[in-house]
């Protein structure tokens, strides 16, 4: 991660990394090489560390761990301890196994990547998991081997010593499954005749957890087994007593009816046989369809159906399970995969029914005749089913009364086709497939709700091999991988593409690729004949109401990858809520979805065939005009957020004139201030989007909003170092521009690329672009856009050591910037103009400047403009001889970053701080925060602050007369010469040869400030 460790490690000095194992199941342990790392730190250390552990891969917020830490209330450095603290942990793995990128930075917090690192909490679970797939295929005994091996795992109570209310919550939780792991292994040991073996086990354990009612009945049934009655009915008394005296409830009905049979000396409670051969049965229906030989995946949507049974079999409410999603997303195939499976379970029939709730040319079943149906196979004469309705369906919960029977609705429309269908009582389990969620299930029953999405990667290309040959699929994983993905991993899809490929023997993968990869073909590719892809979708779409299908169209004309309600208001020219009702019709449809992570405002997404799908629908029922309106009207509304939320970013009231025939779509007030809260947040959640419409925008010759949106958009892509995103937009808007004669956009590019020039440290390519700029401007008379270029002209005679040109272009364009009466504009000149008097030597009229664009910046109400003024009179400060104070205003700078969510600038606001404490001797400090610097300079990748990080690093160690200031300086000076920053690469030398001269010994800062103020 850090380059002079890299120069370590390349010759020989540094370690190779060891893999790292990380032990939560009992007292929070870390090994490295097999032995216990013992430099976790203290207890805050040790806090965030398993919060982020507990989330391996996910983004744990600062503000997660700072309540973790601190749940009592958390001081005002919370974020900046919080920050050591991760600071510390990276140190720890990174010296101790060669480790850099465990944990990473992830807005709005940290993420831990275990990588091929180990965490035994994910181990487990990985175990348990695969005892429930054997379990489920017969391997009873190979089950219980992979069951123990899960358990022992454990070496005490999860988390034992970690404190906080979350890490408790979480330690409470895993115990808790660790005990449902126990019986459920129990439970199958109990199966293969080990009863007597698990006698001292159970007891222990019903010792130490006695309200357990599921380990209760282990140890009775394993008692009554080993001829131990007597003991068997005085462990259900006494846990009977139990329950009553602290609960004031009666053992439930697994206990009681397990007493029962004890009672009775019942033959249930014998051992089963290893081969059971159940004697055929009348009236016993089983209509379950065979499963598809080619089903795979599904693991975690199989464990839950099994959970459902396992905890709601023979209670009350019954089992229930509503499969919902797309079609072909593969509902039905689950529900019989998983139905034969345990079909065992349920001796007493097993009631199978398409209800053709989505048919092309049939109506859907009426339940009266699925009553019929079933009543039929469970022995009912068909004299004697009743006609009327109610009556039918009263006989059929009677004749279920009591018996274990499996239903499978299949294809259901609505709750009120099924609810007719459903048992009375808690020994029978069903499930349900249907497009639908139906929501009215929830309330009155314990409903298993499964949305069933399109497969994992791994699925899709394991269904690929089943139908197509592993071998074939084998051959090319990258074409493989995408086949894939064009199919959307929607079965139906993947299926139609594996047939044809085993239909084709002489196509590779990468031929049928080719022909999906057109996205005008690919739907025609996977729907053969009149089926497939396209006529399930049809079915969806034909049921919607006619302003869900207006929208549905409509949003597939765009190509962003998500949207918030609003997109859909402007595309149908309607109000935000009208919108949303719509568009919750097309998510109840399963023709959208949420898009996870959304946040405070809801987004929304298409998969890619369904989005063609809706293009083809627009294509085919709207006019050119119509669909070029509905697009403009969204153009408009993007333009609209994004030039608030610039005004609001940059500061000032100046507006941005985007030309004519550009229109600003008014979005009601409530709107903008609920999507705006966060500028940055809104921008962040944008970013794909804008640049999508951009695209879109510029290929269809729409240039004002193409360049108006690009020049908005600058505000993130500067903060988050977007730079591709910036390239991309801004050579795109200039081309329309070009194209249509568009002279204001075409300069306002030619300056945003001259910009984005600068920002690379690409001077003279940036001179370039804005002198093509400035003479467009000079020609249109456009005040603002021309102070701009100035001042980024200004900008690159500075980096060319001119500095009078600059002071001249500089003042011309705050001068240009008060007549267009841009406050922000002003502010961030007069910065410059400070920057440029403290070059000069100038430091008391720098400092003055600073002041007074501060002053500017808060009157804009700009805290970008803020924080570079302050963090410029930082760097006075420094040259003034007062590190203090200039630590004082990089910590204002940091907070102001941090708030705005700028890792750039929190990334020169670190390198502020370390410099300021390597100045006052406080070398170990410098090193912390310098180190955080790096990390965060490495993620904007902004070279030139990296090596002045690298250099800092040196000084810091220069000052304590570590030998390892050598490697941080060279790497510096490499940098410098590498990015022809000749002032710099001088001053990177010459602390070099006072580091060399002083063979070891401590420098003394001020020999070190004197190299670096050099001129």
């Amino acid at each position: 991660m850090y380059a002079h460790r890299e120069v370590l490690a390349a010759t020989g000095g540094w370690s190779r990394m060891h893999q790292v194992v990380f032990r939560l199941l009992g007292p929070l342990d870390v090994q490295i090489g097999g032995n216990s790392l013992r430099k976790l730190g203290g207890a805050r250390q040790r806090t965030v560390l398993t919060m982020l552990l507990l989330s391996p891969g996910r983004v744990v917020s600062v503000d997660t761990l700072i309540h973790a830490v601190w749940p009592g209330g958390a001081p005002t450095t919370a974020r900046n301890q919080i920050a050591i603290c991760v600071a510390g942990l990276r140190k720890v793995f990174k010296d101790e196994a060669g480790v850099s990128d465990l944990i990473v930075t992830s807005h709005p917090g940290y993420t831990l990547h275990p990588g091929e690192h180990r965490i035994d909490i994910v181990e487990f679970d990985e175990l348990v998991g695969r005892a429930r797939e054997v379990a489920r295929g017969g391997q009873t005994a190979e089950a219980c081997a992979v069951f123990s091996e899960a358990l022992s795992l454990w070496r005490g109570r999860a988390l034992d010593g970690v404190t906080g209310p979350p890490v408790e919550q979480e330690a409470a939780r895993l115990d808790e499954l660790r005990l449902d792991v126990h019986e459920e292994s129990a439970g199958l040991r109990l199966q293969l005749g080990r009863h007597q073996a698990l006698i001292p086990e159970l007891t222990a354990l019903v010792a130490q957890h006695p309200l357990r009612e599921q380990a209760r009945a282990h140890l009775i049934l394993a008692q009554y087994r080993s001829g131990r009655r007597a003991d068997a009915l005085a462990v259900f008394r006494e846990g009977r007593n139990l329950l009553v005296d602290e609960l004031g409830i009666e053992p439930g009905p697994v206990l009681q009816g397990l007493h029962d049979l004890v009672l009775r000396d019942s033959p249930e409670l014998s051992q089963p046989p290893s081969d059971p051969a159940p004697a055929p049965a009348t009236n016993v229906p089983a209509q379950l369809p065979v499963e598809s030989a080619s089903f795979t995946g599904r693991h975690k949507e199989l464990r839950q159906l099994d959970r459902m049974l396992d905890e709601r079999l023979g209670q009350s409410p019954l089992a229930m399970a509503a499969i919902s999603g797309i079609g072909g997303v593969g509902k039905t195939a689950l529900a019989v995969h998983w139905a034969n499976q345990i079909a065992a379970r349920f001796p007493d029939g097993q009631l199978f029914a398409d209800l053709r709730g989505y048919d092309e040319k049939d109506e859907p079943v009426t339940p009266a005749t699925t009553l019929d149906r079933f009543l039929r196979a469970l022995g009912v004469p068909a004299p004697q089913i009743p006609s009327d309705p109610h009556e039918r369906a009263a006989l059929y919960r009677s004749v279920l009364g009591g018996k274990r029977v499996l239903i499978v609705l299949d294809n259901a429309r609505s709750f009120q086709q099924i609810r007719p269908l459903l048992p009375g009582n808690g020994r029978c389990c069903v499930v349900i497939t249907g497009r639908d969620l139906m929501d009215d299930l929830i309330g009155d029953y314990a409903v298993l709700q499964i949305g069933l999405n399109t497969m994992a990667p791994e699925e899709a290309t394991a269904l690929l091999a089943e139908i197509a040959g592993a071998d074939r699929i084998g051959a090319n994983p990258i074409a493989t991988e995408r086949l894939g993905m064009l199919c959307d991993r929607l079965p139906l899809a993947l299926r139609i593409a594996g047939a044809r490929l085993a239909a084709k023997p002489h196509w590779s993968v990468r031929n049928l690729v080719s022909r999906l990869e057109d996205q005008r073909r690919r739907l025609d590719e996977l729907s053969p004949g009149e089926g497939g892809v396209r006529a399930g979708f049809r079915l969806s779409y034909r049921d919607l109401s006619s302003g869900a299908r207006e929208l549905y169209r409509r949003l597939g004309l765009l190509t962003v990858p998500d949207f918030a309600a609003w997109v859909g208001a402007a595309l149908v020219g309607t109000d935000i809520l009208d919108a949303e009702n719509l568009i919750e019709q097309l998510v109840d449809a399963q023709l959208l979805e949420v898009a996870p992570g959304s946040g405070p405002v809801t987004r929304y997404r298409f998969q890619d065939l369904l989005r063609l799908f809706a293009w083809e629908c627009a294509q085919a029922e709207e006019s050119p005009e119509a669909r070029g309106t509905a697009l403009k009207r969204a153009y408009s509304g993007w333009l609209t957020l994004a030039d608030c939320a610039r005004r609001r970013t940059y500061g000032g009231s100046h507006a941005v004139g985007y030309g004519e025939g550009v229109e600003r779509l008014t979005l009601p007030d409530e709107l903008v201030e609920e999507l705006l809260a966060d500028p940055m947040e809104w921008f962040e959640s944008e970013r794909t989007a804008l640049a999508d419409v951009i695209d879109q925008a510029a290929a269809a010759d729409d240039s004002a909003y193409a360049w108006g949106l690009t020049v908005n958009s600058t505000t993130l892509f500067e903060a988050h170092n977007y730079l591709e995103d910036w390239r991309s937009c801004a050579e795109h808007a200039l081309a329309a521009a070009q194209r249509v004669g568009d002279r204001l956009g075409e300069a306002t590019m030619l300056r945003s690329l001259g910009t984005l020039a600068i920002y690379q440290r690409q001077y003279e390519e940036a001179q370039g672009w804005l002198d093509r700029a400035l003479t467009l401007f000079d020609g249109s008379g456009e005040v603002h856009g021309r102070a701009v270029t100035l001042r980024n002209l200004a900008l690159c005679a500075r980096f060319s050591g001119e500095l009078e040109l600059a002071l001249r272009m500089a003042r011309e364009a705050l001068e240009g910037f008060r007549t267009a009466e841009d406050v922000a504009g002003e502010s961030h000149v007069l910065g410059l103009l400070a920057q440029l008097e403290l070059e000069r030597g100038d430091i008391s009229a720098g400092i003055a400047l600073c002041t007074e664009a501060i002053a500017k910046s808060r009157e804009a109400g700009s805290v970008r403009g803020e924080t570079q003024n302050t963090y410029r009179l930082a760097e006075a400060l420094l040259r003034r001889g007062d590190p203090a104070g200039a630590e004082e205003a990089c910590f204002t700078v940091l907070e102001l970053t941090r708030e705005d969510g700028d890792r750039l600038g929190e990334a020169h606001a670190l390198r502020g701080i370390g410099e300021a404490r390597w100045r006052q001797g406080e070398w170990a400090e410098a090193d912390i925060v310098l180190e955080q610097a790096l990390e965060a300079a490495k993620e904007v990748g902004d070279r030139f602050l990296y090596a002045r990080i690298e250099l800092d690093l040196g000084c810091a160690a220069a000052v304590r007369g570590s030998a390892g200031a050598e490697a941080p300086l060279s790497a510096a000076g490499d940098a410098f010469r590498e990015l022809g920053a000749k002032v710099w690469l001088d001053r990177a030398q010459r602390a070099q040869d006072s580091v060399a001269a002083g063979q070891g010994r401590a420098l003394a800062p001020a020999v070190l400030v004197e190299i670096l103020e050099s001129r």
